[in-house]
């Protein structure tokens, strides 16, 4: 198979959705299936440089290909006319494109130019069809859906959900899909806290609390700073790491940072911004508990990490795949108040040797469920099923 990936970008200021594709490709190409990811140079919407990278022609990374555009024009937007040119030539090369990311232009321009020259293509979301995320921009969102991503989606051969959740909320505009639902992929042979359970350590250390997300409204951190202050408040020692930014939203991010310092929890937090590699690691091998409290998360990558890594998590409702946390016994899950979430949180910091428990119960959970080589798998078995109906559908379209 040959397989085209579609994403507006993947650089890491954007976060989690842009890694996955390369988590993905990478597990494809391990099973021998050729990919070939189609970008843009777009690092940040606001004013950031583009990426330094090749443009408009191959870049060979860990068994796929990247292949760079320049944004042009609509930087603003990761809009490329380049890059629509280049997949209408090519496109008879390929046996299937996954395009990532609806309500972005270039997307939204890649299912058409896909569509027109008959290649079968999947759209993966990435949340953009849930009620809370349509109604930012409703408006314009409605116009937009209107006039490109219902022809979009009706002519997908697949919508591909990341959690049950997302795939039973998720608006479709009247349309009827098929729909896939395939979980995001995590490394799972980090350094993570099964080695680290020591019954040496002191009973009395200070356990930490690590937020590593991006830093929005959506991710319910107005939830979280008023329960950590109340923990206080009650007199429960912790340490909370909070890592992560914002270069969409800067001023919100500076918000955040101006609450925590004129907070009481301030002594007892560090704020690193976005961290990626052996600082990330070593915040993931070092902390005891994850939270992430968003109001709605079609799946929620960096939990699933914290679950690799061997870390028990507070998670809420509003995280797709909090059945799944809830079933395997890998955390707490609280609802969207500050009630419950102080409540889950004290919970879990009273108790160490149920938040080991909990950790050994998060890792077997993301080995079974979220390890890449899973994941690629279910991802192949679903292309050749596409691929399968296409032939039978053109065959029957030919005969006469």
């Amino acid at each position: 198979m040959r397989i085209l990936q579609i994403i507006p970008s993947i650089s890491p200021v954007y976060g989690g959705p842009s890694q996955m594709v390369l988590g993905l490709s990478a597990a494809l190409a391990r099973k021998n299936v050729e990919v070939t990811i189609l970008t843009t140079d777009s690092n940040g919407d606001a004013g950031q440089a583009p990426l330094d990278v090749p443009l408009d022609r191959p870049v060979d990374r860990d068994g796929y290909q990247i292949r760079y555009f320049r944004c042009a024009p609509f930087r603003r937007y990761k809009f490329s006319l380049e890059l629509l040119r280049w997949l209408g030539k090519h496109a008879a090369e390929f046996d299937l494109a996954h395009i990532h990311a609806l309500f972005s232009p270039v997307s939204s321009c890649a299912a058409f130019v896909a569509r027109s020259h008959h290649l079968p293509y999947i759209l993966r979301p990435l949340g953009t069809l849930d009620p809370a995320d349509l109604q930012k921009k409703r408006l314009l969102k409605l116009i937009y859906a209107a006039l490109l991503e219902k022809p979009n989606i009706a002519g997908a051969a697949a919508i591909h959900f990341t959690s049950t959740q997302e795939a039973k909320i998720s608006a479709r505009f009247g349309v009827s899909t098929r729909d896939l639902v395939i979980p995001l992929g995590v490394v799972t042979n980090v350094t993570d806290k099964l080695s680290a359970i020591d019954t040496d350590k002191s009973s009395v250390e200070i356990p930490q609390i690590l937020f590593m997300s991006r830093i929005d409204p959506k991710k319910g951190l107005n939830l979280l700073i008023p329960a950590l202050e109340n923990l206080l408040a009650e007199g429960i020692k912790f340490k909370f790491i909070l890592a992560g930014g914002n270069p969409q939203d800067p001023d919100y991010e500076g918000k955040i940072k101006a609450q925590i310092e004129a907070s009481p929890i301030n002594l007892h937090t560090t704020i690193t911004g976005f961290v990626t590699g052996d600082r990330k690691a070593s915040l993931l091998q070092n902390a005891d508990l994850f939270v992430l409290p968003s109001y709605y998360e079609n799946f929620g990558i960096a939990v699933a990490e914290a679950m690799a890594a061997g870390i028990p998590v507070v998670i809420s409702e509003g995280v797709y795949i909090w059945e799944d946390v809830q079933k395997a016994q890998a955390g707490w899950v609280c609802s969207l108040t500050v009630e419950s979430l102080t409540e889950m949180l004290r919970l879990a910091l009273k108790d160490k040797a149920e938040r080991q428990r909990k950790g050994l119960k998060a890792k077997e959970c993301a080995l079974k469920e979220y390890s890449w080589s899973a994941i690629a798998q279910q991802t192949i078995q679903a292309y050749q099923t596409i691929l399968s109906s296409t032939v039978i559908v053109t065959a029957l379209a030919v005969k006469p």
